[in-house]
């Protein structure tokens, strides 16, 4: 029997770490628990220390997905200027990772009906809260009002998701993704919004 050597190391990120490659490389259909223990040097057994199950961490890359999202979100957010250019950044920032990220913005926003965790439904919560903060700070008239709020919030995705969609599919191209999305947030800002 072959001994593996005691991983000194912060497993859970390294297992996710080389979860995010085989995704990008694979798909969700390439991940498994015993290749990525592999991967990382370590027994078949010792990711369960960390995943219960390839669901866990499934989830778990769901949820580090939304956090690098959201973080990227808030700091396009957080450059300052017009709630329209604010808007065009995070816009922006959205369809970067999406296009750079394809297989995991899938993995994000798979329908799981009730088998999603509550922290995958937590930390796309906090990723949508961060557009509410852009609108509580430039348009709070906008923010005030929830249905209002959700038809932008909703609208919004549409555009930059269903651009990155179409990179994703190869029937455009990201430079074309990017002209899309800076002219459908000013349109959406324009007649949604009206004059700031």
């Amino acid at each position: 029997m072959v001994e593996r050597p005691f991983h000194h190391g912060n497993l859970r990120s390294e297992l996710l770490d080389h979860a995010e490659t085989v995704l990008a490389e694979g798909g969700v259909e390439a991940l498994s628990l015993r290749d990525l223990a592999r991967r990382s040097g370590v027994s078949h057994g010792a990711p369960r220390s960390h995943f219960v199950d390839r669901q866990a961490l499934l989830d778990a890359l769901a949820v580090r997905g939304f956090e690098r999202l959201a973080a990227l979100v808030r700091a396009a957010a957080a450059e300052g200027g017009t709630f329209e250019g604010r808007v065009r950044r995070v816009a922006r920032a959205y369809l970067d990772f999406a296009v750079q990220q394809p297989a995991l913005m899938e993995l994000m926003f798979a329908a799981k009906g009730e088998a999603r965790s509550v922290a995958v439904g937590d930390a796309a919560g906090r990723l949508f809260a961060t557009f509410d903060e852009v609108l509580e700070a430039d348009r709070p008239d906008v923010a005030s009002d929830a249905a209002a709020r959700q038809r932008f919030g909703l609208l919004f995705a549409t555009v930059v998701q269903g651009a990155a969609s179409l990179v994703g599919s190869g029937r455009i191209s990201p430079g074309t993704a990017a002209e899309l999305v800076e002219d459908g947030t000013g349109i959406l800002v324009a007649a949604l919004l009206g004059p700031s």
